[in-house]
């Protein structure tokens, strides 16, 4: 018994020892998003959606809740942003080319379509960022009118 007492006495010091060390925090301007809705136009309903439920995971400007601070759920909710913005990142959105925006919003349509976005470990935390069948219809409708505007921009020759 006294080597199960040992090994919790240590364990229990290295969690609060671990609580001084976190990842760099995603924390950029919200102005990094303004190119995306200029280019996009969603309507304000659209514009809460996105705020709500994907701009944590899919921009520079991340609101991270309290149990954020604790290791290693600081870890885990890194690696998720880092992924988010990996594959689709509405920050860096006026660097891309109409190629590359008519794909990215192709991905959006396939992954809200199929229920994949946002992530079911994302709304079990944050139960407001779970989509409606309303909503999901809403940003679809916005999602393929911007499509329909990138097959009509010219393209690079």
């Amino acid at each position: 018994m006294k080597i199960l007492k040992k090994i919790l006495l240590l364990l229990l010091i290295v969690f609060v020892v671990a609580q001084f060390f976190g990842p760099e925090k995603n924390e950029g301007s919200i102005e990094s998003i303004v190119a995306f809705y200029e280019d996009t136009k969603p309507p304000e309903n659209v514009k809460a959606i996105l705020t709500e439920s994907c701009f944590d995971c899919h921009s520079s400007s991340t609101r991270y809740p309290w149990y954020s601070n604790i290791t290693p759920v600081n870890y885990w909710m890194a690696d998720h942003v880092k992924h988010g913005t990996k594959h689709f990142n509405v920050s860096t959105w006026e660097n891309s080319s109409i190629k590359r925006k008519d794909h990215k919003m192709e991905e959006l349509i396939e992954m809200v379509e199929e229920k994949e976005m946002p992530l079911p470990s994302y709304t079990w935390t944050h139960t407001e960022a779970k989509l409606s069948d309303a909503q999901i219809q809403d940003v679809l409708t916005w999602a393929k009118q911007v499509r329909a505007i990138y097959a009509l921009a010219p393209k690079p020759e």
